[in-house]
């Protein structure tokens, strides 16, 4: 890496620390002891399979809460590349150059509008439609929480290194469940083989993971196109609320049933199936009982007509409820949001 880049990624994992520093609060303490050792794990290089030390861990700890204080109220810096300075949410002006040089860069916003950043290797790049798929590695740069997909304008941006110690980390909570056999993930092992090494288990799951969340962010995209630009308005205008998370789980569910669920049955990808249910939790659940159920009757029958059914009742239900409390947001403005969450709510199927 050049001393040019190797300066742009010390300016991207400032603004990633800049962005954990304010945002770190918005999770329970749980969740948040959680994130900071996978953190810790990323940051220091260490293998998956391999034991943490503990008191390391909390010393690291200590000194990453101390050195937030003094960032917390800090701005983001702009980032220099090709000798000029680029603004840290302008991915594709940055992308314009960095991918030439075999690296990619995303700046953009997530749950609680937190910024996320991040730069890696670029393993890949495809055309779908009129969306632009970026496939990357290695991460040189990133914040706290690292989503695995995100799609951002017309670009969707799948992080294979992120992918794969997500999904590590629910093989890992599988194993040490009781009762775990039956479970979604257990039985996505299943399809790649009893008695295989694990490394090599875990790599195909992640290549094969891949091409699932490609399939979910080209949903997001035509999720978009029919929600129009007045969706993120409202999440924009409500941010930290329960709304927000319905808004999210309702659009999530909209971009499965329209392209990620139909495709993976078409294309009698089981163990993609399975990794989505073992993932089917949350608001989306809450939402969606009867494409949990329909899931569990194709894996005690084999077959997938029931699961069908629901996926192609859902693509109308879900498209409709959406535009429904976009409407109402629309005539009503952010006022109006504890009658959209019981309209959200109320449209549970």
């Amino acid at each position: 890496m050049t001393p040019e880049l190797n300066n742009l990624v010390d300016k991207v994992q400032q603004n990633c620390h800049v962005s954990d520093a304010f945002y770190a609060g918005n999770y329970t303490m749980c969740i948040f002891l959680l994130k900071m050792r996978e953190f810790y794990r990323w940051e220091q290089r260490i293998p998956l399979t391999e034991t943490l030390p503990r008191k390391d861990v909390g010393d690291w700890l200590v000194a990453r809460e101390q050195a937030w204080d003094d960032i917390e109220t800090e701005a983001f810096v702009e980032l220099p590349l090709n000798d000029q300075l680029h603004d840290p949410f302008d991915a594709d002006g940055i992308n314009h150059h960095l991918l030439q040089q075999g690296y990619v860069y995303s700046g953009g916003t997530g749950l609680y509008s937190k910024p996320h950043f991040f730069i890696g290797d670029v393993e890949r790049q495809d055309r779908i439609d009129d969306i632009t798929i970026l496939v990357s590695g290695r991460e040189h740069a990133r914040d706290l929480v690292a989503p695995p997909s995100m799609y951002r304008g017309n670009t969707v941006f799948v992080r294979k290194e992120s992918l794969r110690r997500f999904l590590w980390e629910r093989i890992e909570d599988w194993r040490f469940a009781k009762g775990h056999a039956e479970r979604p993930i257990g039985r996505a092992l299943e399809t790649y083989g009893k008695g295989r090494d694990l490394e090599l288990v875990l790599d195909e799951m992640t290549d094969n993971e891949t091409e699932s969340l490609i399939l979910h962010e080209v949903g997001e995209s035509r999720a978009g196109k029919i929600l129009g630009s007045e969706w993120e308005d409202m999440l924009t205008a409500l941010p930290r609320t329960k709304l927000e998370f319905l808004a999210r789980a309702a659009r999530d569910l909209l971009a499965d049933t329209l392209v990620t669920l139909p495709t993976l049955i078409e294309q009698d990808n089981a163990a993609a199936l399975h990794v989505y249910f073992a993932n089917f939790s949350g608001m989306r659940k809450h939402l969606a009982p009867g494409l949990d159920a329909a899931y569990r009757q194709w894996m005690a029958s084999g077959n997938t007509a029931t699961l069908s059914e629901e996926i192609r009742r859902g693509q109308d239900h879900w498209q409709s409820i959406s535009l429904k409390a976009l409407a109402t947001f629309i005539n009503r403005g952010p006022s109006a949001r504890e009658l959209i969450e019981s309209e959200l709510e109320s449209a549970a199927i």
